[in-house]
């Protein structure tokens, strides 16, 4: 077989291991973790997946080394508590059963202790441990750790390492970047101590190193460790990329693996975890240059999901191997379908951070385009029914597609309405966001897919009742979507009103001056992109802040992204009529004129209720979808579309 990726295909080998290809999927939080910091029943599920995708190598996270000084509600895993050692050792089985390498991450979160908890407020009753006496930016007091609580740390992870390797994992990952504890040493902006820990370069890569060797003691020789760092910490007094060299080389003799990655926590996170307004592959810059001065193997990280480009750093010298996390959530069988030339039916992250949000909000773990992640444990594959029947999907946005997707792969006869001219639903208007073409992709790889699996797709076709009553159904999926809010005030006949999709779809030019009246997500977006395009743009929102809509993770980058742009934004503004000259709004009880040549409406959508009452008596089983029975998001227009295909 000829592989259209080669470079990314070929196997490697590390230490005593060989990795069937160069897909690496990335350290990610476990789906549950029981009470006493045990593995929870749905957690090995959650790598598996991964696992029977085809990734070379499936690395849990985090595993705490020491919960004496780092408290965190995360991963351990000891011999006094029923259950750890077993836990570990099922969630080990289950990625090495399907031909991938089982790594754990060891880790410790020093001054950022409590990160991912739930209940924020109990991150100040933990004690936060850190090289240094400080207070952090939120307020939270850091200790410095003293000599005997380091000594501990350090046989920590050697005894925690040693378990692993009992448990069946067959590589360490050691954690020294993003700002936890490894790194805080590391760091001269964290570091103050004037002991043989602080100080000079060596002395800051002391304790690094002091792990690592008893890491090595503790798994033997040819043994893979793999080392996880910043190649830069981005942020003000942090280390630079030379610095990053330097720290490679100083660990390059005890590790197998070189891992880079970028950024620090409470500083330079979103370095780490590149969100859309970023280039795909931003840091791997980073592993690139850190490449060209060690003799072991590098990993790079980073919005990386194109085999395209994928294949390129390897073929071309910048790393040796690509590691995924989000783009693995995403579609866990990308690697496979690489390796079988099927990239073509990838479907890609958004990037839109549900998946990291959903953690610390819920403790739970969800991904917008992929209904079963952190549910693996009902089931990983769409079963065939017991009896094949007639389904009829009305509407062919996202929650359609899906729907009749899955309801193809079960078996079922199915017809797909489609009122307009193509697939894709509202995901279509979003190919005019500059950094939201990979929404758009989304609709159109599930029309990709729901070809491939059979789905008679009927365009320019309205789901009237007549015609859906012909068609003799034994299942509905009702699933025709949202209309946009008309404005509740007076707009003059003279003035220009744009809405979404004819700005992004149809190409209408809104003139130099725009106000935009919404600023939730939809709104906030179209400003940001107007004034990327170099439009003068007004941003008109009658509540108290703009994008409530947005995830926990996500709308602290749209705003410092809005923030970074020239935009006029008008927060507690209530808009009370367009004209010609533009939109007079009252702030504070007070009248001013928001002058524009246009104004585009985004004050939010509504289900087209009409279309789903004429609809529900079509067939014997009927479900309304998505937008069709409220308006919300793609995570949900996915889930329910999935399982209302599994419910026929």
């Amino acid at each position: 077989m000829i592989r259209k990726y080669p470079h990314l295909c070929s196997p490697i080998k590390t230490g005593n291991v060989t990795f069937r290809n160069r897909m690496f999927s990335s350290p990610m939080g476990g789906t549950d973790i029981t009470a006493d910091c045990c593995v929870g029943p749905r957690t090995p599920g959650f790598y598996e997946l991964r696992a029977k995708g085809g990734a070379a190598a499936v690395t849990a996270s985090e595993l705490v080394v020491h919960p004496e000084t780092d408290a965190s509600h995360m991963f351990h895993l000891d011999l006094k508590t029923p259950g750890s050692l077993a836990g570990w050792t099922f969630l080990a089985d289950a990625i090495m059963r399907h031909g991938a390498i089982p790594s754990v991450e060891l880790s410790h979160s020093g001054q950022y202790a409590g990160t991912y908890l739930v209940g924020k407020e109990k991150k100040k009753s933990l004690n936060q441990y850190g090289p240094s006496y400080w207070v952090r930016p939120d307020g939270i007091p850091v200790k410095a750790l003293t000599a005997e609580q380091i000594e501990d740390i350090i046989k920590a992870y050697g005894d925690t390492a040693a378990l692993a390797k009992r448990a069946g994992f067959q590589m360490i990952m050691v954690h020294g970047g993003h700002g936890w504890l490894l790194n805080q040493f590391m760091s001269p902006a964290f570091n103050h101590r004037t002991d043989e820990y602080g100080g000079s370069f060596e002395n800051r890569m002391r304790l690094t190193r002091r792990v690592l060797e008893s890491v090595r003691a503790a798994v033997g020789p040819g043994f893979p460790i793999e080392f996880r760092m910043s190649g830069s910490e981005f942020f003000e007094g942090g280390y630079d990329l030379d610095e990053g060299v330097r720290i490679a080389q100083a660990v390059e003799d005890l590790v197998d693996l070189i891992h880079v990655s970028a950024g620090s926590y409470q500083f330079g996170f979103f370095r780490t975890h590149l969100p859309q307004y970023a280039p795909h592959g931003a840091n791997v810059f980073l592993a690139a240059e850190i490449k060209k001065h060690v003799s072991k193997p590098v990993a790079t990280i980073g919005a990386l999901n194109d085999p395209a480009q994928m294949e390129e750093i390897i073929a071309s010298g910048q790393a040796d191997v690509v590691y995924m996390a989000r783009a693995l959530l995403a579609d866990p069988e990308l690697p496979n379908k690489v390796m079988q030339n099927r990239d073509d039916e990838i479907v890609y992250c958004l990037r839109c951070f549900t998946c990291m949000a959903e953690r610390p909000t819920t403790g739970t773990r969800r991904c917008a385009v992929n209904p079963i992640i952190g549910r693996e444990i009902e089931g990983m594959e769409v079963l065939p029914a017991p009896k094949s029947k007639r389904v009829v999907v009305a509407g062919g946005g996202v929650g359609g597609l899906k729907a009749a997707i899955t309801a193809a792969q079960r078996g079922h006869k199915v017809t797909l309405l489609e009122k307009t001219d193509a697939v894709g639903g509202i995901l279509k208007s979003e190919q005019g966001l500059s950094f939201k073409y990979e929404m758009y992709k989304l609709g159109v790889t599930l029309g990709h897919q729901a070809e491939l699996a059979g789905v008679d797709i009927r365009l320019n076709t309205p789901a009237t009742p007549e015609l859906v009553e012909s068609l003799k159904p034994d299942a509905l999926i009702i699933a025709v979507g949202s209309e946009p809010i008309k404005f509740p005030f007076p707009v003059a006949e003279d003035a220009r009103v744009i809405s979404i999709d004819e700005l992004y779809l149809d190409g209408a030019e809104p003139g130099p001056e725009v106000a935009v009246i919404g600023g939730g997500l939809t709104g906030c977006e179209c400003a940001l992109q107007l004034a990327r395009t170099g439009h003068k743009v007004h941003l008109i929102e009658m509540r108290p802040e703009l994008a409530p809509d947005a995830n926990i993770r996500h709308r602290p980058i749209l705003l410092a992204e809005l923030e970074g742009e020239d935009i006029d934004v008008l927060t507690g503004a209530a808009a009370k009529c367009v004209d010609a000259d533009g939109v007079t709004v009252t702030i504070d009880g007070e009248e001013r004129v928001v002058p524009c040549q246009s104004v585009i409406a985004a004050i939010g959508q509504r289900s087209r209720s009409a279309g789903v009452d004429e609809l529900r008596d079509g067939a014997p089983f009927v479900r309304v979808i998505g937008d069709a029975l409220r308006p919300a998001n793609v995570t949900l227009a996915i889930y329910e579309a999935y399982h209302a295909a599994l419910d026929v």
